[in-house]
């Protein structure tokens, strides 16, 4: 394992998107360009302030599982494909974790 089996070089990065046809082809992007490996992705109800007023929405979760070295690729490979204007795409820093798991995320990215 990379980063002598330290966990703080992992993550999480979630997105959520307006559609599960969006969301499925932002994680198939992200895996299949080894940016990512693996997503996982859920249907959501969402509440919140855009341009000054309240929304209720229907949207996907996405939970990105990946290395934060990858961050800057991911978020431009989801900002390229994005449909909203300010998309969430927030990391999030994996603080423990079993070895083999991380070790099955750092064996499932390209080393950009």
């Amino acid at each position: 394992m990379n980063k002598n089996s330290d966990p703080a070089g992992y993550g999480v990065v979630l997105v959520t998107t307006s559609s599960q046809q969006e969301a499925e082809a932002i994680a198939k992007a992200l895996v299949e360009g080894q940016m990512a490996a693996g997503v996982t992705l859920m249907p959501v109800h969402s509440i919140y302030t855009w341009q000054g007023k309240i929304h209720q929405e229907q949207e996907w979760q996405l939970i990105i599982k990946t290395e934060l070295s990858q961050f800057a690729l991911l978020e431009n490979k989801i900002r390229e494909l994005h449909s909203y204007e300010v998309p969430e795409i927030i990391a999030l820093p994996i603080k423990q974790g079993s070895q083999s798991y991380l070790q099955w995320i750092s064996e499932n990215l390209s080393k950009h």
